[in-house]
């Protein structure tokens, strides 16, 4: 897991390298009770894996692809989802991420999601391990029409812990926002510089090399919902955050376990799953839980 990969004969790890620059573009449509995909472009080192239907011909899974095993100083990714009316959508990754130290240039990875009405995308990738030193940007934009629904989590480790690696140089961003009807509904705006200061104090991560969040947005949450979600949480309420938002809601993870932050995430995901889609979790099989 610790060592990078090999890009034109050249061990990767340091800015003079050359990078990737990687694109996705994938399009769906419903068409005869089914989410079928009409577009998948895909340049190295992003691919995306045949589509497969484990629930039913109505939700398309698909599992995106990092084909060199890690992304390092440089690297520019750009991915593109545009759902048509009533698409159903579950895409998630096939491992977890990997960000490589970069002392010089960034990683820096675009996203846009495009979900039409009656469409719904689940966007549950795997957790991404940021390694210190690295130096990762992501950006993403939603573009919610009138009556589509977004349910995403994102799950990220500050350095490799396995090998008691804390993340005290280097710098984390990642933005995100959620339009509807060129107003915003949602904008999330984290940064975490490589710190000891942040790493350890109170108001950056206090120690806790994981965090996470899950936000579902396109319709209102009652307070009950918001009170369920957090009885799902077997933990103390100090490590989570259950917040209603002006047209869904988002849970909050700060803690040691990855595990146990995925595992709260996917028993709120079934609850809303069921309330608002009126399906039960599915868990794709390449999360191996």
């Amino acid at each position: 897991m610790g060592q990078p990969t090999l890009k034109n004969n050249q061990l990767l790890g340091d800015s003079e390298f050359s990078s990737w620059r990687g694109d996705l573009r994938l399009g769906y449509r419903w068409h005869h009770d089914r989410t079928e995909v009409i577009q998948a472009y895909a340049k190295a080192p992003l691919r995306i894996q045949r589509p497969f239907y484990p629930e039913s011909p109505q939700v398309c899974h698909s599992v995106m692809l990092h084909t060199a095993g890690g992304m390092v100083g440089g690297d520019r990714l750009n991915v593109q989802l545009d759902l048509q009316a009533q698409a159903q959508v579950l895409l998630t990754t096939a491992a977890a991420s990997k960000v490589y130290r970069a002392p010089i240039h960034p990683v820096s990875q675009t996203i846009e999601l495009n979900i039409a009405p009656q469409a719904c995308l689940e966007w549950l990738p795997q957790d991404t391990i940021i390694f210190n030193q690295a130096r990762y940007h992501q950006s993403m934009r939603v573009n919610l029409a009138p009556g589509g629904l977004w349910l995403a989590w994102e799950m990220t480790r500050f350095g490799r812990t396995a090998r008691e690696e804390i993340f005290t140089a280097g710098n984390w961003q990642s933005h995100t926002e959620v339009w509807q009807d060129g107003l915003p509904l949602w904008i999330d705006r984290q940064w975490l510089p490589g710190t000891s200061e942040t790493f350890y104090g109170l108001h950056g991560l206090n120690g806790c090399p994981v965090v996470g969040s899950l936000v579902f947005i396109g319709q209102e949450v009652s307070s009950t919902v918001i009170q369920e979600a957090r009885v799902l949480w077997p933990g103390p309420l100090t490590d989570i955050g259950v917040s209603r938002l002006a047209a869904g809601m988002i849970c909050r993870y700060r803690g040691q376990d990855r595990g146990a932050a995925q595992a709260w995430f996917i028993a709120v995901w079934g609850l809303l799953r069921v309330l608002f889609l009126g399906r039960v979790v599915c868990v794709p099989r390449v999360w191996g839980v």
